[in-house]
């Protein structure tokens, strides 16, 4: 998602509200600036972290269908399209950050992203099961809804896809009932965030 960093100083009172800019590390819109709005709580995945992810995906992700369930800046999903994939759905439902989101999706003419403006939790509960194949899910820390959003995303995910997580503590799949029968592929720590790729065993 996007929702600025724990460890970041608050934005005065002046600046908040005003945009900044992510840019895009790979794929066909490598190096491209895009504007964020400065808004309570939004923290963009930051540069490091995403080239890991994509390192960590293969860097291409083309014809693959991607769900960045808490889009906030949109840095994921704008990754993901960049990169090749075939589909990706990006929800926000703070209204600001959505339209940035559509202004962002306009100049890009990104025309294989959606983005909508809706409860992620909601959103999710109404999709269908292994429609993604990949999931990026990266609630407010402070929300206290990664439990119930892991529940959520982890049966969007297709029997070959991955479910990427951002979180304040890490993650072990044998903790979390939800992700029973998933394996941690990878994981990394930057700062107060953790970030955990996840896969389903193979049962063969």
């Amino acid at each position: 998602m996007s929702r600025s960093s724990p460890s970041r100083a608050p934005a005065s009172t002046s600046n908040r509200g005003k945009p900044h800019t992510i840019r895009i590390i790979g794929g066909d819109w490598k190096r491209t600036p895009l504007p964020v709005l400065d808004l309570d709580g939004l923290r963009p995945t930051p540069d490091r972290v995403r080239e890991t992810l994509f390192n960590w995906l293969g860097q291409r992700l083309d014809g693959q269908r991607c769900l960045d369930l808490f889009a906030g800046s949109g840095a994921l999903g704008f990754e993901a399209a960049s990169r090749g994939a075939a589909r990706v759905v990006m929800v926000e439902r703070n209204a600001r950050a959505a339209q940035q989101l559509r202004a962002n999706q306009s100049r890009l003419r990104a025309a294989t992203i959606e983005i909508a403006e809706a409860d992620a939790l909601r959103l999710a509960a109404s999709l269908a099961p292994g429609s993604f194949d990949v999931v990026f899910l990266d609630p407010p820390f402070g929300d206290d809804i990664l439990g119930r959003a892991i529940e959520l995303a982890a049966p969007l995910v297709s029997a070959d896809g991955f479910l990427y997580v951002e979180s304040g503590v890490p993650i072990e799949p044998g903790e979390t009932e939800a992700l029973a029968g998933w394996t941690l592929v990878r994981h990394g720590k930057a700062g107060a965030v953790h970030y955990h790729l996840l896969q389903r065993e193979n049962d063969e």
